[in-house]
């Protein structure tokens, strides 16, 4: 039988190993709390048309500025991005998307957003990060001598040639085209003679001219920015002649980075890129 000194010893050991053992895994366990707190990934979901300037304001954003004060190192936070169309996004998000950030190509999808939301937060609120304007392209028929009447005299004489415009039930850009052509009284003709191509999103029309499958394409300016456009192949349409393509955006939950992200777009540095880009300042 053992004596009661060595009984209390070994009692007293196994104490002290259960004791480490507990603060090890306490401060594993707080280790990899504070490592996830740290790290974060920032989703978004983007229209279309940003796919030319916002993977520069995201670079500028992570690697020259400071992020918020819950963000202790610019490299603990990822962002992915999402682009389609407006009213594609829109519906994944309604479905359960996980994105943390909804930025449209205009303001009617945010506002609808917003009506699903908790009305007591008040991060939820949509807000306008630019305005995007509305280009013809071309590779096929130089446009240097364009008017709204040349362009109706062009496609009533070419009667095979199509035109592009984005999807106008999902796409802003496609519903400002289609205002713009039935300003003109040509939209109901070109329907009627089969020459109007929709594409699912502006990305896709832009293919469709770029490419010379199409013989015009209603794309975005920043698009013809993006690639350094022919002067002769492209016509920079006048804000007035089509609906303001003012695009909104809306933070979806609650990250501390979507703030401070969302700021940066609308900060001075932000709205610079987009003027960079073909896109109009907003205030």
């Amino acid at each position: 039988m053992g004596s009661p000194l060595a009984t209390i010893s070994t009692s007293a050991c196994l104490l002290l190993a259960l004791s480490a053992c507990t603060a090890d895994n306490s401060t594993n366990t707080e280790s990899a709390a504070a490592t996830s707190a740290e790290h974060q990934t920032l989703r978004i979901a983007a229209a279309a048309n940003l796919s030319d300037v916002l993977p520069s304001i995201i670079d500028s954003y992570q690697v020259d500025h400071r992020v918020s004060d819950s963000i202790s190192d610019k490299s603990d936070l990822d962002i992915d991005v999402t682009y389609a169309s407006s009213g594609k996004l829109y519906a994944q998000i309604i479905a359960g998307a996980p994105y943390d950030v909804f930025l449209s190509a205009n303001q009617e999808f945010p506002a609808k957003l917003a009506d699903k939301i908790p009305k007591d937060s008040t991060t939820h609120q949509p807000f306008t990060y630019t305005q995007g304007q509305l280009a013809l392209y071309s590779v096929n028929k130089p446009l240097d001598e364009f008017s709204p009447k040349v362009l109706s005299d062009m496609l009533i004489s070419a009667s095979s040639s199509k035109i592009a415009i984005a999807s106008p039930e999902l796409a802003p850009y496609g519903a400002s085209a289609q205002s713009y052509l039935q300003a003109q009284k040509l939209y109901d003709p070109l329907v009627q003679q089969k020459r109007i191509i929709q594409a699912e999103n502006i990305g896709q029309a832009f293919q469709y001219a770029y490419t010379g499958s199409v013989d015009y394409g209603f794309v975005a300016q920043s698009q013809i920015s993006a690639i350094n456009a022919k002067p002769e192949q492209f016509i920079t349409l006048a804000p007035e002649s089509y609906p303001a393509i003012l695009q909104d955006g809306i933070i979806i939950s609650d990250k501390p980075a979507n703030i401070d992200f969302t700021n940066y777009l609308r900060s001075a540095e932000g709205q610079r890129y987009f003027l960079q880009a073909g896109y109009l300042t907003v205030q």
